[in-house]
């Protein structure tokens, strides 16, 4: 089955700059049994981008993710790592290989996904994720 994919969604994983993660972590706090984690069957992002610009795949792409209530279906998720300070509030601290890699990735994902257009978690929950807005960045 071929999902049909509209949305590309940018996240940020809501960690201070000094907390290096990749998508191993963040599995583990999406599959992890509450109340420790959230109990999911996966990841729920599907691509992982690492301070270092690293990108790591997490859940394949052919399975609708858990990362937006509502839009799971047809849109992929991307999370950069990062997105608060060290006193836990909501800063653009993304590093400059971050950024050439989520540039990367999205550009990927529009070659396959034709048509699909881009946007920050923050476009359809009360959140501050990924902390910038997403659509604009990429229509500059």
């Amino acid at each position: 089955m071929t999902r049909d994919i509209t949305k590309v969604i940018v996240h940020c994983s809501a960690t201070p700059p000094s907390m290096d993660i990749g998508a191993g972590t963040i599995k583990r706090w999406h599959t992890d049994p509450k109340p420790k984690g959230r109990g999911w069957s996966d990841i729920g992002y599907h691509w992982v981008i690492r301070r270092d610009g690293r990108v790591e795949q997490g859940r394949p792409e052919a399975r609708a993710g858990a990362h937006v209530r509502g839009h799971n279906a047809n849109s992929i998720g991307i999370c950069l790592v990062g997105g608060t300070g060290e006193d836990g509030k909501p800063e653009t601290n993304f590093t400059k290989e971050q950024w050439a890699s989520l540039r990367g990735v999205v550009s990927g994902a529009l070659v396959r996904y034709p048509g699909a257009t881009v946007h920050g978690h923050n476009e359809f929950a009360n959140k501050a994720c990924p902390t910038f807005n997403a659509s604009e960045w990429w229509a500059n």
